[in-house]
């Protein structure tokens, strides 16, 4: 008799999953994390990873995001980290963007810091090591304390 037929995760076979969609009419409260692609068109609560965020014009984010390529119609509230990320003229970013590659179309609307990923990382290597305090030891003689 021959075995049942057992699903394989589409990753195994090298083929690409299709993108997680989520909706205008659904509202999330915590974190997203995928390592494939994303629509938001709904409203997310907490922080979305992924490898590839697509925000919808009527989306709205309130989190940090964090994938290799990010395109914003929406509105976000939060820190953006990617490789590439593109703000069309409906978006509305309210947080730093730390990009290797920004593309911003006019209109596009932007209240925050705007850095490379480089800079960013020769910033966190520059910062000077906090050395620990020194703290004076006291003593209290007993006559003092009398």
């Amino acid at each position: 008799m021959a075995e049942p037929a057992r699903a394989v995760p589409a990753a195994a076979g090298g083929a690409r999953g299709a993108p997680s969609i989520i909706s205008a009419n659904l509202h999330i409260v915590g974190n997203l994390k995928t390592e494939g692609e994303i629509q938001v068109d709904g409203i997310i609560d907490g922080d979305v990873t992924a490898q590839s965020l697509t925000v919808g014009a009527h989306a709205r984010i309130a989190g940090e995001l964090v994938a290799d390529d990010i395109i914003v119609h929406g509105q976000i509230s939060g820190k953006i980290t990617a490789r590439q990320v593109r703000l069309v003229k409906t978006a509305k970013v309210v947080g730093d963007i730390v990009h290797e590659v920004l593309a911003i179309e006019a209109g596009a609307h932007i209240e925050g810091q705007l850095r490379r990923i480089d800079e960013e990382k020769s910033r966190r290597d520059e910062e000077p090591r906090r050395k620990p305090e020194a703290v004076t030891k006291l003593t209290i003689s007993e006559k003092a304390a009398s």
